[in-house]
């Protein structure tokens, strides 16, 4: 390592987090910048996590406890432009601040899908039609779970894969952690109502982690949340502000219709737009679901089509908080390699 090298890591989630403060702690000049007032990106928003129910601030202030104080973080600042200067490049921040840098990590992490652009399902137009993330926020607050008519939901209706696995859209890869989010979601439901019936409608249930068949049981056995295997085709609203909703159910091989007080929609995650103004400014190259391409999925996952240029966390695809953390400190390696090479 030569005293001149710096990164620049562009993205204050956990991602950004995790890879810059290991870096500054190496003594590398690590300059992380954020968009928002906040780092921690979209976990510092969370209430609980699956599959302990572990309070999300646990993980936040752990990764704020291990910031080092040679770290230096913008918030409220955006990356205007990235010019390629020998074997160097020079960022221009919002504030019109350049920085000369050796190496840039990009972990822009993802935006949700917008639901209002599936308007069959009503997000936008009917009152009791609520997002995961909006629901997830009650829960942080710890505001009550009412309708829009002041009342507590008696049936609440949990649709998986909104904006994930869909042609019409064109977004048809697994946002991953969806399902699991809806089961740990129907059982804190059933935790604040009781006397509540919950109900999740989904194409394929997908546990990928270790103990997140055990929960998707226990919310059966515990909690009696009902699984209906079938795709929400059309949601309405009846004249006492209740949701109507028509599901195929794929199991059973019929029609359904029933009623629900609310319904919430399980949001997948796409490119942020942070990362989305990234990969035309640096023309990088994208996969086949417009997320940043690997230069190699199984060998090179960390690094780009543009030499010198990093990526980690969702900013390449859907990840859970702990692919995240794992995938951050595989680029602090990549980088590593790439900045010891370049000192030679």
């Amino acid at each position: 390592m030569t005293a001149k090298q710096k990164i620049v890591v562009i993205g204050g989630g956990i991602a950004g987090l995790e890879a810059s403060s290991t870096l500054s702690r190496m003594q590398y000049n690590v300059t992380l910048i954020e968009k928002s007032n906040h780092i921690g990106g979209h976990v510092a928003q969370w209430d609980r996590l699956f599959p302990n129910q572990r309070k999300s601030d646990e993980v936040i202030e752990f990764l704020k406890a291990n910031i080092p104080s040679n770290l230096k973080i913008q918030l409220n600042t955006t990356v205007l432009n990235i010019a390629k200067k020998n074997t160097s490049f020079v960022v221009t921040l919002s504030d019109n601040e350049t920085i000369e840098t050796d190496a840039i990590l990009i972990t822009t992490g993802y935006d949700l899908f917008d639901a209002r652009l599936k308007e069959e399902y009503g997000y936008g137009i009917y009152d009791n039609v609520i997002t995961s993330a909006e629901l997830e926020k009650l829960f942080r607050e710890n505001q009550p779970i009412l309708t829009k008519q002041g009342k507590e939901p008696q049936r609440i209706g949990f649709i998986h894969c909104v904006g994930s696995r869909d042609r019409k859209i064109n977004n048809i890869y697994c946002s991953k952690v969806c399902c699991v989010t809806a089961v740990k979601q129907a059982i804190e439901i059933r935790q604040k109502l009781p006397y509540s019936e919950a109900y999740c409608f989904y194409m394929d249930l997908r546990m990928y982690g270790l103990s997140f068949e055990e929960i998707y049981n226990e919310s059966q056995e515990k909690y009696g949340v009902t699984f209906i295997r079938g795709r929400l085709s059309e949601a309405a609203e009846n004249k006492e502000g209740k949701i109507i909703i028509k599901v195929e159910d794929t199991l059973l091989g019929r029609p359904m219709k029933m009623t629900m007080d609310m319904l919430v929609l399980m949001v997948g995650m796409t490119p942020s737009e942070g990362t989305s103004n990234l990969i035309k400014m640096l023309n990088l190259e994208t996969n086949s679901s417009h997320f940043i391409a690997s230069k190699d999925d199984h060998t090179q996952s960390n690094i780009t089509s543009q030499a010198g240029i990093f990526v980690a966390g969702a900013a390449t695809s859907p990840k859970s908080i702990d692919d995240t953390l794992a995938d951050a400190r595989g680029a602090v390696v990549k980088i590593l390699e790439f900045l010891n090479s370049k000192a030679q």
